[in-house]
């Protein structure tokens, strides 16, 4: 039994590294989705808590197809230990054009009802950090638009979030995160990756970790 046992713990740590990619039925269309490198998908595990996570982070109107952890993060989780979050990416589609042929025209009604209320954008030699105390705890703020053509939006936002509390008083935290939304196979998806910002070198993982993101999703879908 407890060979046994050890060999399940095994297989199941193992799990993150053998993700492959996964293909997803909205209505007739059969759409691939994987996740970047160092990330795996958490729905095998039918984790509530790791499901509330999730659904706290887009629209109850949306349809969530990818809550993904990175690969650390998962195995902390999986053997009962606190994982860090310090970096997380969701894909959702909106339930009401699931079943829908989503044309340009469409497509663009939903990127302006969806960016409707971002606002503008801070100069780029701005301090986060300073801007981010500016504005109200939690909601997030546009930071910059990062690309725009006809078929996808992608920008990024960010937060002043609740911190560490201490004898000291709070530490302050940051969130980032960008959304891109895109038209793909006449879908509507919305791709969104987050990460703790401390500096310089967290703006330019999270923008590169979407844009490939982005690229593989495209190139996996290429008809």
């Amino acid at each position: 039994m407890r060979i046994a046992a050890l060999l399940f713990a095994a297989l199941t740590l193992a799990a993150p590294a053998a993700a492959a990619p996964t293909a997803v039925m909205l209505g007739d269309v059969r759409i691939g989705l994987d996740t970047p490198p160092g990330f795996s998908d958490t729905r095998f595990t039918g984790s509530p808590r790791l499901s509330e996570l999730a659904e706290s982070l887009t629209s109850a109107s949306n349809r969530i197809l990818i809550f993904a952890l990175t690969d650390a993060d998962l195995r902390a989780f999986m053997t009962g230990e606190r994982p860090e979050l310090r970096r997380y990416l969701l894909a959702a589609t909106p339930r009401r054009l699931e079943r829908e042929h989503v044309t340009p025209a469409l497509f663009t009604r939903f990127v302006e009802d969806a960016t409707r209320e971002h606002g503008s954008a801070p100069p780029p030699d701005t301090d986060l950090r300073v801007y981010l105390d500016s504005k109200p705890r939690e909601a997030p703020t546009l930071l910059a638009e990062l690309r725009r053509t006809p078929e996808l939006v992608s920008v990024l936002q960010g937060a002043r979030v609740q911190g560490e509390s201490s004898f000291w008083g709070e530490k302050p935290r940051y969130l980032i995160s960008t959304t891109t939304l895109l038209l793909l196979r006449g879908k509507a998806l919305g791709l969104s990756v987050y990460s703790n910002f401390d500096g310089p070198a967290d703006l330019e993982w999270i923008r590169y970790a979407t844009e490939r993101w982005l690229e593989e999703l495209q190139r996996l879908n290429a008809r």
